[in-house]
């Protein structure tokens, strides 16, 4: 992990993310990049040159704004000896981050979000929801103040024995950065029973084909995927939830809900996510 991208609004989850960041910088030696994203008001009449006049210099106090904001924010990091670069860009906040993530060579996102509820997570969603859909590289999304030691990290799985080795191999990497246990756990619904007797058996399969170290195996029955992820973390003190994503966009999307969005929304601690490329869905 060469260089962090924080995605900052500068409010209360983005200075959350930032500490999370710092404490990640510190134990890789990495770069920090901040990235501000302005997104240009909607104009209904473009002809009205005082309204054009009106946005421009509003736009200028935002962006003026932001760099006094990025200068308190470097300062304080350069004192603890990590390298930061920031820049401010216009657009839409999900295209932006994107497009940083190439053009910078970005290696880890981490990303502040309030999470989203009701009617808006169904119609809109969350930023933090869209960059998990829309990345190439590994998000970490942050809710809470702190950045506590991760000592256990969560990791549901389909428990597929092909087409893992990315999302495997990532997991093991995160696992190793921290010296962490990693929890494998299996959530067995209704909707989607299986027998322990058989689950057992691919657990154990998944774990000798992967050569995890330091793991667990667990099973653990729920009415719902999404809530069983989030009390399973809770009963064995999860830090954090590694979680692969299959990226859905579009109309697929709304009609087939990714499990990892339903956790990064309803989540309290840490999630981390990582986009499986051309691989079956695992959440």
């Amino acid at each position: 992990m060469k260089k962090i991208l924080v995605p900052c609004d500068f409010s209360e989850p983005a200075i959350h993310a930032y500490a999370q960041a710092q404490a990640l910088a510190e134990k890789s030696y990495a770069t920090i990049h901040f990235l501000h994203v302005i997104e240009p008001p909607v104009m209904n009449d473009t002809l009205l040159m005082p309204t054009l006049s009106f946005e421009a210099e509003l736009m200028k106090e935002l962006e003026t704004n932001a760099i006094q904001k990025f200068k308190e924010f470097t300062k304080k990091s350069k004192e603890h000896g990590t390298a930061v670069t920031y820049e401010i860009k216009y657009g839409a906040v999900p295209v932006v981050i994107s497009q940083c993530i190439q053009d910078q060579s970005i290696d880890l996102v981490v990303m502040g979000s309030h999470g989203a509820s009701g009617m808006k997570e169904y119609l809109i969603g969350s930023n933090a929801e869209r960059i998990v859909r829309q990345s190439p590289v590994p998000v970490m999304i942050v809710k809470q103040a702190g950045s506590k030691p991760v000592k256990n990290i969560v990791f549901p799985n389909e428990l597929n024995l092909e087409h893992q080795e990315d999302l495997t191999a990532k997991v093991k990497e995160l696992q190793k950065f921290f010296d962490a246990t990693l929890h494998i756990v299996w959530v067995n619904t209704p909707a989607n029973f299986v027998a322990d007797t058989v689950t057992r058996k691919r657990l154990d399969d998944f774990a000798k084909r992967y050569m995890f170290r330091n793991f667990t195996l667990n099973i653990f029955n729920h009415t719902s995927k999404q809530e069983g992820i989030l009390e399973f973390a809770k009963l064995v003190s999860g830090d954090l939830i590694a979680i692969g994503t299959h990226g859905r966009t579009g109309i697929a999307h709304l009609l087939n809900t990714s499990i990892a969005e339903d956790v990064v929304n309803h989540s309290d601690g840490l999630v981390w996510t990582y986009t499986l490329k051309n691989e079956p869905t695992h959440a």
